[in-house]
């Protein structure tokens, strides 16, 4: 599957940006779909993951509350809804999908990644 992330750019603290990741070459639907993040000099960290059901898993310590992961099977689109956003979310945001029905919050569960979109919130 090839997955296409988009909807990144500059926001003002405070702000929200809703990012998209579309998937080609086999449905969505037979995946879980996740979005991590990496800051400049950071390592990779996870943001939020949902199942074909609509089970969801977000990182509580930085987003819960701000962020939400939502799907669109029939779009084959996962979308990362971001509202008050701080100047420390400022990341490249990937999108990726792992096989099966079981989300996860580590990266080396995932099969497939985007190529990213960075999110630049201004303080």
């Amino acid at each position: 599957v090839q997955l296409q992330a988009s909807g990144g750019g500059l926001v003002q603290a405070g702000g929200s940006r809703r990012l998209s990741c579309a998937a080609s070459g086999r449905t969505f639907a037979d995946y879980v779909g996740g979005w991590f993040r990496q800051a400049p000099g950071k390592e990779r960290e996870f943001v939020a993951a949902i199942t074909w059901s609509g089970g969801t898993m977000t990182n509580a310590d930085s987003v819960k509350g701000r962020f939400t992961i939502s799907r669109d099977n029939a779009k084959n689109t996962v979308y990362l809804q971001m509202n008050l956003l701080k100047p420390e979310d400022t990341a490249v945001y990937y999108c990726a999908a792992r096989r099966g029905t079981s989300y996860s919050d580590h990266a080396y569960d995932y099969d497939y990644w985007g190529q990213g979109t960075l999110v630049t919130v201004s303080s």
